[in-house]
């Protein structure tokens, strides 16, 4: 064993998920979309909402309207930070400061070329670009004035081309003579690569080795010419919508002194060519549209182009995280924009709604069918059982022990004896006596002299080894559950009750008495079996009648099959009967209730009478025609009426078909 043992070697487990982690619990999320669900809601309007409002019980763990108010919020924060014109007016203060500082140094001279200069000062154009792209060849007589000019031209160099790269401010801070001819190679390296691009000749490496000689600036440190591409159209996209905002003056003003700004840094002919190809690749990003921004502190043409990009990227990301159009998934939020926009904290969130959706779906909750979003019947079990856990919930604590399953499929009570296990059968296991059966018939195997070498190999079982224990038979119940689908049910706010009521009732019937019938009824112009798959997503009905007659025809053939089982049937309804069925098997509806219909359901309530039926109606309205009805049929029946809340609907229906079950009348 030695030499083959030492070909195995243990250690954490690497390749992909845990596949002993205990499957993702997604249960909390399922019972939140099944009370909208039960509302009337479709299941993916109600998995939307669940999406919308979070995750139950996950600290932390934000839904999509929350991250919806953050972006919002910081779309308000992002107006009111400043003006778009605040580059017109530094670029005014400083030119005027300068003009202020030379006419200073030509006032004491006497001359005539210092008058001359003054006339040349006074008929400077109004517009800021003009009057610059005038004094672009004027020598100043003022040291001071020329350094502010300098200053000038420096300001609108480094804010016009942070408005295109974003950045680039900072780099051009430097004070190295040759930053200005990198970004001139830069740009014309940038056109290049696109072109090459356009003409499907463009590699990696060309990127690579772009980036390599003039990633210093780009902070944003993009890994391909798409990224790359993505960033500077945004930022292009921004600086054509913050002209489009400025008025026509300021736009015309602002659009010359960049005009100018270029041309002075031979930087246009590099700039346009570079817009060009941006706008091209790159059209659906809203080139031209318009923003406000309501702040006070004016702001540079970089800081308010980074602004309006912000912007357009929180627009997008609200549309995303709106979900309000076709066909919306969680996929569609972009996670790089979340992160940017709202934090890491955002993105963790994003992803915990994500992962929701998609468990749903691949642990068998959700499935979709012809494009729509539907519960799986494991979603429905599941529903039913959180259904009569709530009702369970609110019943005294003296009774609480009634829900307890532990011996689903038991056929009786104990008798204290036991027999062989026969196939089918569903008693549970005698342990002791099936142990006992294999211990002595493997004695009764055993060699007299067994070899003291040889080990012993505990008790093995057999089929004849097993033994259940006997039991009394159980008296079996057939369950009618009528269930009224009128519009009323809607209006008066007890649709939802009365859907949860039937899961439960349902859930508990098939689980802790599975050798009991149950048939659920729905009824309003017409009645019609209710299978438990169509429970969650069954919708009231909108038409008139509430035809209690065919119900109870339905409900007498499902007793008639079943006549040794305890009868059992239960009402819930709004309103008194005002539909039968003809003879000829069409619904007639009248109202206020017509004899005919009067005459026809009391008929079939004398029919569950001599069948040994009780009904039990379960009103949830206190109309005089409908307690009058009641009354009646009680009267004639020997059934109870309750009158119960609506959130205590389900509590009334499970008690009540528990006490008629055991049989305490």
């Amino acid at each position: 064993m030695g030499p083959l043992m030492s070909r195995y070697r243990y250690g954490a487990y690497h390749d992909g998920p845990d596949p002993l982690a205990p499957p993702y619990d997604v249960r909390d999320a399922l019972d939140a979309m099944g009370d909208s669900v039960l509302e009337g809601n479709r299941p993916d309007d109600a998995l939307r909402e669940l999406l919308r409002r979070g995750l139950p019980g996950a600290e932390g763990r934000r839904g999509l309207d929350d991250l919806l108010r953050q972006v919002r919020d910081r779309r308000r924060e992002l107006r009111d930070r400043g003006r778009l014109d605040g580059t017109l007016e530094q670029a005014r203060a400083l030119l005027d400061t300068a003009i202020g500082q030379e006419r200073a140094e030509l006032f004491p001279d006497p001359s005539d070329e210092a008058r001359l200069r003054e006339a040349e000062l006074d008929t400077l154009p109004r517009d800021t670009a003009q009057a610059i792209r005038r004094l672009s060849d004027y020598e100043w007589r003022s040291p001071a004035a020329r350094q502010t000019f300098e200053r000038l031209k420096d300001l609108l160099r480094r804010d016009v081309l942070d408005a295109q790269f974003q950045g680039m401010k900072q780099a051009l801070q430097s004070q190295d003579p040759q930053m200005m001819e990198r970004v001139k190679d830069m740009m014309a390296a940038l056109n290049e690569m696109l072109d090459k691009d356009a003409r499907g000749e463009h590699t990696q490496d060309d990127f690579d080795r772009f980036i390599q000689q003039y990633g210093d600036f780009f902070p944003d440190q993009p890994q391909n010419l798409d990224e790359l591409v993505d960033s500077l159209a945004r930022r292009a996209a921004a600086m054509d919508r913050l002209l489009a905002s400025l008025s026509p003056e300021q736009r015309e003003e602002l659009a010359g002194l960049m005009q100018q700004t270029l041309q002075d840094a031979g930087l246009a002919m590099e700039m346009s060519r570079l817009n060009d190809a941006l706008r091209a690749r790159r059209p659906e990003l809203g080139w031209g549209g318009q923003e406000r921004m309501t702040g006070d502190d004016p702001l540079g043409v970089g800081d308010a182009t980074t602004a309006l990009a912000e912007l357009a990227d929180l627009a997008e990301l609200e549309a995303a995280l709106g979900q309000d159009y076709p066909g919306a998934r969680l996929d569609d939020i972009d996670e790089a924009a979340v992160r940017r926009a709202l934090g890491r904290q955002a993105v963790d969130d994003l992803a915990e709604l994500r992962r929701i959706e998609k468990e749903l779906e691949r642990q068998g909750y959700l499935q979709r069918k012809r494009g729509k979003l539907e519960l799986t019947p494991k979603a429905v079990r599941r529903l039913g059982e959180t259904a009569l856990r709530r009702v369970f919930s609110q019943l005294e604590a003296g009774r609480r022990g009634d829900h307890d399953q532990r011996d689903a499929g038991q056929a009786g009570e104990l008798t204290g004896s036991s027999r062989e296990w026969r196939f089918g059968d569903e008693q549970p296991l005698d342990v002791v006596r099936t142990i006992g059966n294999a211990v002595h018939r493997g004695a009764m195997e055993r060699p007299a002299a067994p070899s003291p070498h040889k080990r012993a190999n505990g008790v093995r079982l057999t089929v004849d080894d097993f033994e259940v224990h006997e039991t009394e038979r159980r008296t079996a119940a057939a369950v009618c559950l009528l269930v009224d689908l009128s519009y009323s049910m809607v209006l008066r706010g007890t649709w939802a009750a009365a859907k949860q009521t039937t899961l439960a009732l349902h859930t508990l019937v098939t689980s802790k008495y599975p050798q009991d019938a149950i048939q659920i009824i729905g009824f309003s112009n017409y009645a019609r079996v209710l299978h438990p798959t169509e429970m969650t997503g069954l919708d009231w009905d909108m038409v008139q009648g509430t035809n209690l007659h065919h119900a109870l025809m339905i409900a007498g053939r499902h007793l008639d099959k079943h006549p040794d089982f305890e009868p059992i049937v239960l009402v819930v309804t709004d309103g008194e009967p005002t539909a039968h069925l003809r003879s000829d098997g069409r619904s007639m509806f009248d109202y206020p209730p017509s004899a005919d219909t009067l005459v026809l359901t009391m008929a079939e309530v004398d029919k569950m009478t001599r069948r040994g039926a009780s009904l039990n109606v379960f009103m949830l309205a206190d109309d005089r025609r409908l307690v009058s009805f009641v009354e009646e049929v009680a009267r004639r029946n020997g059934g109870r009426v309750f009158a119960p809340d609506a959130e205590r609907l389900g509590e009334y229906v499970v008690s009540d078909y528990l006490r008629v079950r055991r049989g305490r009348r």
